[in-house]
């Protein structure tokens, strides 16, 4: 029998646009023959739909979105059916599919790639491909993952960072701590945000306060970066889970000056519609063994340091000596990073199946956890007498 899968995207996120397109490869290239695809769309107010108008990109460019039908799902851990929405059918829900076997969110950003939604299918108890809870917020989170990566010794570049309430209290002396901690160039980026959205290179004093006041638009956390010198950009993703993992080609992304926009990785890399890689990027990167080798296993530590799963890609700086340093980790990498995969032997329709494996494993694994401790707490416990008392004998 298929198995059901519900593969969500869009989201209330800057990155909006990018999910609608992750998802939508997904559902080109999921094997049908193995899956029943149920699309799930979420709007950018936060509404979930569904409805076989979503299947088709051209909907989303045409604007023809015409049979959509709010749903809602469950958070009781023995229901995973997708019900609609009580305002469309008032106070009583009614089943409007059979059981989702697993979910597979291709929402990137704010609410998706966070560990948010992440949250709620582990309340579900239901299989779902990717980071979980604790590597989806890490990762999203560039302070707290360069914090891990520090931890584990694995080579960043100097940074620091602050509030925005900080900088809009006192803007002379954060740049003044920020000059007294770091030499010019600088990048500015907002702590939880991806797609290079927000991030400016700044070069002096007036571009840097320039660059916040950007950043400030999209987060409460700055993060401030020294630049390397004449970098080149190598990624390497990573699949599987626990100490299981594996290292996929590298690449190098071309076209590029000082920043990789937005732009450049949606736009003019897709130069052959939905799903194609154009000419921007070379695969393998044309590096050495030596530095390949350093790459992929640094790209691994990464991956496990911040406890990840599934398929996760790792972007590196290399400087003009090839020291290198791990930039950051995307726990849900736009394309699925499938150009990364196909000549490791994964094509789309497999690197899914994959995913899909290691969601199910994972899953596995977490079940076996105990979840009931028998303390017989209750009457341990005295209530309404002085804290001494009711703690007595515990």
């Amino acid at each position: 029998m298929k198995k059901k899968v519900a593969i969500i995207f869009g989201g209330r996120s800057v990155e909006h646009e990018v999910s609608v397109i992750t998802g939508l490869q997904v559902i080109e290239n999921i094997d049908r023959d193995k899956y029943h695809v149920i699309p799930i769309y979420v709007d950018k107010e936060g509404k979930w739909f569904t409805g076989d108008s979503l299947l088709k990109f051209e909907n989303f460019k045409n604007d023809n979105l015409k049979d959509l039908q709010e749903v809602i799902l469950s958070l009781n851990p023995n229901d995973h059916n997708l019900y609609l929405h009580p305002n469309s059918i008032g106070l009583f829900r009614k089943k409007l599919m059979d059981k989702i076997d697993i979910i597979f969110p291709t929402i990137h950003g704010t609410n998706g790639e966070d560990g948010t939604i992440q949250g709620i299918f582990e309340l579900m108890n239901i299989p779902y491909v990717g980071a979980g809870v604790l590597a989806s917020s890490v990762g999203m989170d560039k302070i707290l993952m360069k914090e891990v990566f520090k931890a584990q010794s694995l080579p960043i570049v100097e940074y620091m960072w602050f509030y925005r309430s900080k900088w809009m209290k006192n803007q002379d002396e954060t740049i003044d701590k920020i000059e007294n901690s770091l030499n010019y160039p600088l990048f500015v980026k907002p702590a939880n945000l991806g797609s290079s959205i927000g991030i400016s290179k700044a070069k002096n004093r007036e571009e840097l306060m320039d660059a916040i006041e950007i950043a400030i638009r999209y987060d409460r956390k700055i993060i401030i970066e020294k630049a390397v010198d004449n970098p080149r950009e190598i990624n390497c993703a990573v699949m599987g889970y626990d100490d299981k993992v594996i290292a996929s080609l590298c690449e190098e992304p071309l076209g590029w000056d000082e920043i990789l926009t937005f732009e450049d990785k949606y736009i003019r890399s897709n130069t052959k519609g939905l799903g194609k890689e154009g000419s921007r990027r070379i695969i393998p990167a044309d590096i050495g063994d030596d530095l390949r080798e350093r790459i992929e296993e640094l790209a691994k530590k990464a991956f496990m340091a911040i406890d990840c799963s599934g398929n996760a890609r790792i972007d590196f700086l290399v400087d003009e000596e090839e020291k290198v340093y791990v930039n950051e980790i995307n726990t849900l990498p736009g394309s699925i990073a499938f150009y990364l995969w196909e000549r490791k032997g994964y094509p789309f329709s497999k690197l899914i199946d994959e995913m899909i494996e290691i969601a199910l494993k994972v899953h596995e694994e977490k079940n076996r956890n105990m979840y009931i401790y028998e303390a017989d707490l209750f009457n341990k416990i005295h209530l309404g007498g002085s804290k001494m008392d009711s703690i007595k004998g515990v």
